[in-house]
């Protein structure tokens, strides 16, 4: 469970209705294959050893000392295993037949979980005559290695409470959530079971995991799926239906922990009950999930159009405001033919057209200099044209060598100096216009090159207003890609493939035979990999040894691991070295709940440091 991961399964095997014995052989073996697999939390349905689908049986004084001896033999049987498991069985607690959940582990019987037990006043249930069980309803299961592992249990119809059983757990501090559920299937059940899986498990923070009954219950009146599922924060990881089913995957509860800290709204709770389960030392988890490359961008490609939409909108929204309140008319934008600058010049059109304006009135200007090649500019232009833009060529040259004379730097020096008078003249250029035409002069750097501090300082680093300030590198070509994909302009859609099909370029440096030479990418690395550290590290919480093994696991066979952590170490230096940059950034639209802002977003000092970082990455 090293890293926070733990395998967790939900498992509905073919019970044989009211015979107590059978089921628990069956449930024995269930445990000891979950055991192979390397699982540590095991849900069974509600009524596991009986079957919910006896009824009045449930209480018949055969069943309930059949129900006891079939967990007593369970525990007896699984003693090897350190898988905690939650076996369903009617038990008499004052005076009452109760469905209650069995916490197994190890060979002992932990706890008795009562359903709807608010109103008990029993604190014990005899076992045997050696033993006598916890009970309690407001019970959380912590392992003894990994405290952010707590479970709770929810119990058939308590699925369904209006003030849910999994609420008051996970406000208690559960982690993972065993549901033990009751319902049988209908054409609907697997649909509104998935939903409010997904729901309640972002909602909470929490890891849940379902099983319903299955085939050997009762087809009197109902027949029953066996349904098993597993989610995590609002995505399922696993799901099974059907005979013996049985769905696992790993749970992240390092992950919802960190986000239940930045949330700041869960707590624990003096009403409720620990008990321990678990060994002393963690073990290692075999991951089987899947980690996308990509997790700024949805799972699927169907869902890909209407997040496009939905980013361009609130990029056009905010420019739209953000030009209203200043009574400002104009976009002043500076293209290079690059893919952040060409998304920014289509959204600046979006808005002056939302506004009622002509195109005409974005002004967009691409100013040649030392390293800019025809290709790159040729698209800066084609793009602008075809959505009507004011397009004004403007060479720097000239201007930049004036500047290099007047500050006594040699016109054949290709240090930072020479990179950065390019880019800081460029900006200057894009504000005059912006003043003189009663315009807003929009930046186009991302959130990606904000994070590395690719970007030079009072230069393109500086806007008045940036629309792409909170979408990453990968969501912005998305967001180009997307508009390529739709338009029927075909010179347009033929310019936008080949910006995405060009590489990363600042282009500054001189050029020979009109070959783009300067790569960012080779610099600072591959930007999908960037932007899926930033994910891991910043949004998620991950150490950087814990987001190495993530990434190595997304981009297998693409990285060795030396590179991987050559990449990992620049990007952890750089995002301490450059937070000077992100200290002052201008104003612009955050499109996800993660951002940079030195207003809104993840904000730390200019002057922190790295160490414990790079100590960290030592470690792998």
């Amino acid at each position: 469970m090293k890293d926070g991961f733990v395998k967790a399964a939900a498992a509905s095997p073919v019970i044989a209705l009211g015979d107590c014995d059978a089921n628990a052989g069956t449930v024995v073996r269930a445990i000891r294959e979950a055991d192979d697999k390397g699982v540590k939390v095991l849900v069974f349905p509600e009524l596991t050893l009986t079957g919910v689908t006896c009824f009045d049986l449930t209480g018949h004084r055969v069943l309930l000392e059949g129900a006891r001896r079939a967990l007593l033999r369970v525990a007896e049987e699984t003693a090897e295993t350190d898988v905690l498991s939650f076996v369903g069985l009617p038990v008499i607690l004052d005076g009452q037949v109760v469905s209650a959940a069995a916490a197994v582990c190890g060979g002992e019987v932990l706890g008795l979980v009562p359903k709807f037990g608010g109103t008990l006043s029993c604190a014990a249930w005899r076992l045997d005559r050696d033993h006598l069980v916890y009970v309690g309803a407001d019970t959380l299961f912590t392992h003894a290695a990994l405290p952010e592992l707590k479970v709770g249990v929810e119990l058939g119809e308590e699925l369904d409470l209006p003030l849910s059983r999994a609420a008051a757990h996970a406000a208690a501090g559960a982690t993972v959530i065993a549901q033990m559920a009751s319902f049988a299937e209908t054409v609907s059940s697997t649909d509104d079971a998935m939903l409010r899986i997904v729901a309640d498990s972002r909602r909470l923070k929490c890891g849940l995991v379902l099983a319903a009954p299955g085939r050997g219950e009762s087809t009197t009146d109902r027949v029953y799926s066996g349904l098993c599922l597993v989610a995590e924060n609002g995505e399922i990881l696993a799901q099974s239906e059907g005979a013996d089913s049985c769905a696992v995957s790993e749970i992240d509860v390092q992950l919802l922990e960190n986000l239940r800290l930045a949330a700041g709204t869960f707590g624990g709770s003096e009403e409720y009950s620990e008990v321990e389960f678990g060994a002393d030392e963690l073990s290692e988890t075999a991951l089987t999930r899947t980690f996308r490359r990509y997790p700024h961008l949805p799972a699927t490609a169907e869902e890909l159009p209407a997040y496009c939409r939905r980013q361009l909108d609130i990029q056009v929204n905010g420019l739209v405001r953000r030009m209203e309140y200043a009574h400002l008319d104009h976009c002043v934008v500076g293209i290079s033919g690059g893919v952040d600058s060409t998304l920014c010049v289509m959204v600046c059109a979006m808005a002056v057209r939302k506004m009622g304006l002509p195109s005409k009135n974005v002004i967009a200007c691409t100013m040649p200099c030392f390293g800019t090649s025809s290709r790159t500019k040729n698209n800066a232009v084609v793009v602008a044209e075809r959505w009507g833009c004011d397009v004004r060529v403007i060479d720097i040259s000239e201007s930049v060598y004036q500047h290099f004379d007047d500050i006594g730097h040699a016109h054949d020096d290709y240090s930072v100096a020479f990179e950065n008078a390019q880019a800081r003249e460029r900006t200057q250029v894009l504000m005059d216009i912006a003043n003189k035409v009663n315009g807003l002069d929009v930046g186009t750097e991302d959130l990606s090159e904000f994070i590395d501090g690719w970007c030079t300082y009072n230069g393109d680093h500086t806007a008045n207003y940036d629309v792409n300030l909170g979408l990453t590198k990968t969501q912005v070509r998305a967001n180009v890609s997307y508009i390529a994909s739709t338009t029927e302009d075909k010179e347009l859609k033929a310019a936008l493939y080949d910006v995405l099909d060009c590489p990363v370029t600042p282009e500054l440096l001189p050029i020979h035979d009109d070959m783009i030479e300067q790569k960012s990418e080779e610099a600072v690395g591959s930007y999908s990999l960037q932007d899926f550290f930033t994910y891991c590290i910043l949004s998620c919480g991950f150490t950087p040894s814990k987001t190495y093994r993530l990434a190595m696991l997304a981009y297998a066979g693409e990285y060795t691991r030396e590179e991987m952590k050559r990449w990992l170490t620049s990007w952890c230096k750089r995002l301490f070295s450059q937070q000077f940059k992100r200290s002052c950034l201008m104003d612009g639209p955050a499109v996800m709940d993660f951002t940079v802002s030195p207003r809104t977003g993840f904000l730390m000092p200019s002057d922190a440091q790295a160490a414990l970082f790079l100590k960290d990455l030592e470690t792998i």
